[in-house]
């Protein structure tokens, strides 16, 4: 499995918002900025995880964007599952025996589906706040520019 720039940079925009629960919104900007993540595509990620429920957009000039819940109770599972869809290996393994046209009965079948399985399982066993107690400064507070 290769993780997309969309789970790299999502799970980096969780890991911010992740170290400022519970303080108010944070801005794309400073989101953007903070962990390196250009910020027009910031926006789309953003729109996407509001779009699952991970995370809450608040307008005006004091707002922003927060998590939804704590940190503790949203997975990498969950969000990688929000930003690129299937964890399969392979696209046949989520489709239905008659409407592809490859055999469902293959040699390659239980392999494709141990990875799958391996791959969902480590990944929910992981929380974003796992992922800010792993980081080397845990990202607390706000910066002062």
């Amino acid at each position: 499995m290769r993780v997309s720039s969309r789970s790299d940079y999502g799970l980096r925009a969780l890991i911010e918002l992740a170290g400022h629960f519970g303080q108010g919104p944070l801005q794309s900007s400073e989101i953007a900025l903070r962990r390196h993540i250009p910020e027009q595509y910031l926006d789309q990620l953003l729109t996407t995880l509001r779009k699952a429920g991970i995370i809450r957009s608040i307008r005006g000039p004091s707002g922003g964007h927060e998590l939804v819940k704590n940190p503790r109770d949203v997975t990498v599972l969950e969000v990688i599952q929000a930003l690129e869809g299937s964890l399969s290996p392979v696209s046949w393994l989520d489709e239905p025996p008659d409407s592809t046209d490859h055999p469902h009965q293959c040699g390659q079948r239980e392999i494709w589906e141990r990875i799958r399985e391996a791959t969902t399982s480590i990944l929910a066993t992981y929380s974003v706040a796992d992922l800010l107690e792993k980081e080397p400064h845990a990202t607390t507070g706000r910066y002062v520019i």
